[in-house]
């Protein structure tokens, strides 16, 4: 039930810029942002290790970034013919998309790349194609700008106010709404930073990373959060 926040700007030369929390199960082994994979030379990401994929991948060489999100599905295949979806941001980000029907549990791929951005959705029945529009967006693990989704419903107002900043540290003014989020209980159905086991999940919120994506490159940065599921100050490199 990871949370993304994106802003895709009115012009395309200026950078698309996004906030991302990643909730997983935290016995889960992970590595964080690095060049884990020799397959795909120049590959930036977080790697599950379990399965070898990405949640979050970006290539600064074809300026593409992409983010994997669950999302609830009816997916009826056996389990030993489920493919996993960690591939999904890896092809991604060498510009291969995920095809009509993939043998896999629902998703929603965040695509970003100068100029563009989209997200790329399938629920076990129907794959779609949503574009971005101009503005700042949420998404979790519905639709992009769910009303339906409490977290949505009651921080996207929150985040459109407080616009991204420029220079390296842009990403402070959201820092500030997601701090104050925080102040929910973590098993608050409107929290962003969250503990999903009352929801019949072993996931809770682990990571944050930022990013920006224009034609001078992409920009990734990463912070655990020292406690699953609890918010502290981030240092985000």
């Amino acid at each position: 039930m990871c949370t993304v926040i994106v802003h895709v700007p009115a012009s395309p030369s200026a950078p698309t810029r996004l906030i991302a929390v990643r909730d997983e199960d935290p016995t889960r082994p992970w590595n964080p942002l690095g060049e884990w994979w020799p397959q795909h030379p120049g590959v930036t990401g977080v790697q599950d290790i379990r399965a070898g994929g990405a949640w979050l991948a970006a290539d600064d060489a074809t300026r593409r970034l992409a983010v994997l999100l669950n999302r609830a599905d009816t997916v009826t295949l056996p389990d030993d013919a489920v493919v996993s979806r960690g591939a999904l941001a890896l092809e991604s980000v060498e510009g291969r998309s995920p095809g009509e029907r993939p043998p896999m549990h629902g998703f929603n791929l965040l695509e970003v790349t100068p100029g563009s951005t989209r997200i790329v959705s399938w629920n076990g029945e129907e794959r779609r194609e949503t574009a971005v529009g101009p503005g700042t967006h949420m998404i979790a693990h519905d639709d992009i700008d769910d009303p339906a989704t409490a977290r949505i419903s009651h921080w996207l107002e929150q985040f459109r106010l407080v616009d991204p900043g420029d220079g390296d540290d842009w990403y402070l003014p959201w820092l500030t709404v997601l701090e104050r989020s925080a102040d929910l209980a973590p098993t608050d159905d409107r929290a962003i930073i969250r503990d999903n086991t009352v929801h019949g999940y072993p996931t809770l919120s682990l990571l944050v990373c930022v990013a920006s994506v224009g034609p001078d490159g992409v920009d990734v940065r990463y912070a655990g959060l020292p406690q699953p599921g609890v918010w502290a100050p981030l240092d985000l490199h």
